[in-house]
């Protein structure tokens, strides 16, 4: 058995289009980005970190046309649109306990204890936290409305507020 912590037949396999993990299960042909349930999320996040884990990677080309770069971390609540990540398998926890949690982490980097990217690679609900939050390259129409705004009006190296959008709570940074 690998020390994956993943269920039988379940297996992490690596995405192409999207550069990023993702789950797979060969007998029934399934796939998930998030871990399926009966994971034993303590075990994931070592075996992620160990194997899965990449550094953030520039394009020598440069920005492309009428896009940004940008990292955020995501805190995800039971109203979230999909309320389960990588970290947990059932998200159950209320709006407002997201918001004090959020609040904490945007404290942390405002005061220079932590960077974004290295919190997000703990504590992030979106699946980019092993990329240190980082979604790569986005034009308008690619994101959610409120995160686009949000994400296009900040100058590079500028954090937004937090920012609410169905998927959930986020701080965002603007790389490029």
């Amino acid at each position: 058995m690998d020390d994956s912590g993943l269920p039988p037949n379940w297996e992490v396999r690596h995405s192409n289009s999207k550069n990023l993990p993702y789950y797979f299960n060969a007998s029934e042909k399934v796939s998930r980005w998030e871990p399926p349930p009966g994971t034993d999320t303590e075990r994931l996040k070592k075996y992620m970190a160990t194997h899965h884990s990449t550094s953030t990677q520039s394009s020598s080309a440069g920005r492309p046309e009428g896009k940004i770069r940008a990292a955020h971390l995501l805190v995800k609540h039971r109203d979230s649109r999909r309320p389960a990540s990588w970290r947990e398998s059932e998200i159950t926890r209320s709006k407002d306990d997201a918001m004090v949690i959020i609040k904490g982490h945007e404290q942390k980097i405002k005061s220079g204890v932590v960077s974004l990217g290295e919190l997000a690679m703990s504590e992030s609900d979106c699946s980019s936290a092993r990329k240190r939050g980082d979604l790569g390259y986005f034009g308008k129409g690619d994101m959610q409305r409120e995160f686009e705004e949000a994400a296009f009006a900040l100058q590079p190296g500028q954090m937004s507020g937090i920012v609410e959008t169905a998927s959930g709570l986020h701080l965002i940074e603007r790389l490029e």
